[in-house]
């Protein structure tokens, strides 16, 4: 007998419960910490690298100019020995190195104003006057024997050499001084004897500025005597500019 009844269909899939799955859940979470935990990393690397590179530059920059201005003082000893009188010299002589151009730009883009700067050297500010280079103070306790800086050379390091064998641009500026141990109370002129011994006869002092990239500056200060048409380093220190 045929039967006209539909096969019936047996749904053999058990419903699955729904609900949380935290597994799931927290391997996202572990991800994403783990993801931030090293981007972290990466950009810490990346700041410890450029860091390094700019701690490394900055010495190679201050290195340079610092040798600038040990070139400077050596220029400036030279020129002095050649010197027959140093009278002259303090009264206003100038080295066979100096800047023609005038404008002394630094390489930082600035400007130097020669007056200012040597105000700045004598009295710690500008403008300067002449009693205020020979007031008392904790720096300058010699009161009329106080030096009185005066600018002897200045230009581009380049042009220190007439071959142009020197790349650099770093610029500096010498001044010199008369010795702070004479007793004359003459500034000007170099160890008056004429009322007896004078501790700093023969003596000079000589100041030395090394302008470089982004303000960078070293400073060289040194004591020459001469005897006998010799002149000769009797000290150098280099000073330590504030932060």
């Amino acid at each position: 007998m045929i039967s006209n009844e539909e096969p019936r269909t047996v749904n053999r899939m058990r419903p699955v419960a729904a609900g949380p799955m935290p597994d799931r859940g927290l391997a996202i979470v572990f991800v994403m910490l783990a993801m931030m935990l090293l981007s972290a990393l990466g950009v810490a690397l990346a700041l410890t690298t450029a860091s390094e590179r700019q701690v490394s530059a900055s010495y190679g920059t201050g290195m340079e100019v610092f040798y600038a201005a040990e070139a400077a003082l050596e220029r400036a000893i030279h020129d002095l020995s050649l010197a027959a009188d140093w009278n002259a010299v303090l009264g206003g002589g100038l080295s066979t190195f100096v800047d023609a151009s005038g404008s002394r730009v630094l390489p930082d883009g600035s400007v130097l104003n020669l007056t200012q700067a040597t105000d700045v050297v004598n009295c710690g500010r500008s403008p300067c006057s002449l009693a205020d280079m020979q007031a008392i103070t904790a720096t300058r306790p010699w009161g009329p024997n106080n030096p009185i800086w005066r600018v002897y050379a200045s230009g581009p390091l380049a042009d220190v050499s007439p071959s142009g064998a020197i790349d650099s641009i770093v610029y500096i500026v010498v001044w010199v001084a008369d010795d702070p141990l004479e007793t004359d109370g003459q500034p000007m002129i170099d160890g008056d004897t004429t009322n007896g011994p004078n501790a700093g006869a023969g003596l000079l002092q000589v100041l030395v500025h090394a302008y470089g990239p982004l303000g960078t500056r070293r400073v060289i200060e040194a004591t020459l005597r001469r005897d006998d048409s010799r002149t000769r380093v009797l000290s150098w220190r280099e000073v330590r500019q504030p932060i």
